[in-house]
């Protein structure tokens, strides 16, 4: 046996909990092998090679339409048809292009596979967005969708410097962020934030960030540190019950155990200290474990999908099981 996989061989073999993780999909266990369990990089990254071949990637991938789409659509299946069929109050769909380049890129996808099909070029040419129909690399007027397509492009190698410039200028005057901005809003709002904060973020790792990309990035996590990642600043009050759910896919959602997951990725990445304002929502996460070591689904956000990329509600998950033990190491070992 070589050294790499006698390696490997002597580490997997610690906890049940690590070895049923171990038992998933590519898309998982590369990070499992290389966030938990500290392989060897030829291990974890032969591993994710595997994501465009087997199991949930190569299914994603294999729904690609023609012309670069998923779906047919951008945001909504079938683009602007979407509304006409369905009404503005239906569950969203999560079939449309965005969500399947943001799943695509956080599985671990090599982006070479989109890139090597011209995916990038047909989306420029084929997809535009249901609002205005602006150009699909161009973005929206949507934060929260500029900042997945911000990322999914920084990944694809498209220049989506545009996008970057419009999310570092249009804070609110407090920091953050609110999709609702042109609807009036004039605060920010915890969702929009984060998903901002995760954009910037996967830009900044994939390509290097520059200081207003920093600087933006540190007024939006100060406004969620401010309120320690679960309150209302005004009141100190909790906000709803929704904040606490234990969900996957995280899609665009808020949720305690999202919001800190993205704090350890940043301060991993800044190379920085956990901030101690992070530490009720550190514990509402720990309060979660079972005695078993796992973490449990509790919600399933309705909406149709390709398939399910999770357990069923009520069982116990590996994609929120590692998040949260990743979580916890990071915070126990400060």
């Amino acid at each position: 046996m070589s050294e790499p996989a006698a390696h490997y061989a002597r580490r997997v073999t610690t906890t049940p909990v690590e070895r049923w993780l171990l038992d998933s999909d590519p898309a998982l266990r590369w990070q499992v092998e290389r966030d938990l369990l500290g392989v060897d990089d030829a291990v974890w990254r032969a591993t994710r090679e595997r994501v465009a071949t087997e199991g949930m990637g190569a299914r994603l991938l294999a729904r690609q339409d023609d012309d670069g789409r998923w779906a047919g659509g951008a945001f909504f299946p079938g683009g602007q048809a979407w509304f006409a069929q369905q009404g503005a109050g239906a569950p969203q769909p999560w079939t449309a292009t965005t969500w399947a380049l943001t799943s695509l890129r956080e599985w671990g996808l090599d982006a070479e596979v989109l890139r090597s099909n011209g995916t990038p070029e047909l989306l420029a040419r084929h997809c535009r967005w249901e609002y205005d129909d602006l150009p699909y690399w161009d973005g929206e007027v949507d934060c929260c969708i500029n900042a997945f397509t911000l990322a999914n492009g920084t990944w694809l190698g498209v220049d989506v410097a545009g996008i970057r410039d419009r999310l570092v200028t249009g804070r609110m005057p407090d920091g953050g962020w609110n999709c609702e901005w042109v609807e009036g809003a004039t605060v920010s709002s915890f969702v929009s934030t984060l998903n901002v904060l995760k954009g910037l973020l996967a830009h900044e790792q994939l390509v290097g960030g520059d200081a207003r990309v920093r600087a933006a990035r540190r007024t939006g996590e100060e406004y969620l540190l401010e309120r320690r990642l679960t309150r209302r600043l005004s009141t100190g009050e909790q906000l709803a019950p929704w904040v606490h759910r234990f969900e996957y896919p995280f899609r665009g959602h808020y949720s305690v155990l999202n919001a800190a997951d993205y704090f350890r990725r940043a301060a991993r990445h800044d190379g920085v200290a956990p901030d101690e304002r992070l530490s009720e929502a550190v514990e509402v996460v720990r309060a979660a474990r079972r005695d078993d070591g796992t973490w449990v689904r509790d919600h399933r956000h309705p909406g149709r999908v390709w398939f399910e990329e999770d357990v069923a509600v009520g069982e116990p998950s590996p994609w929120l099981t590692l998040t949260a033990e990743l979580l916890l190491r990071w915070w126990d070992g400060r």
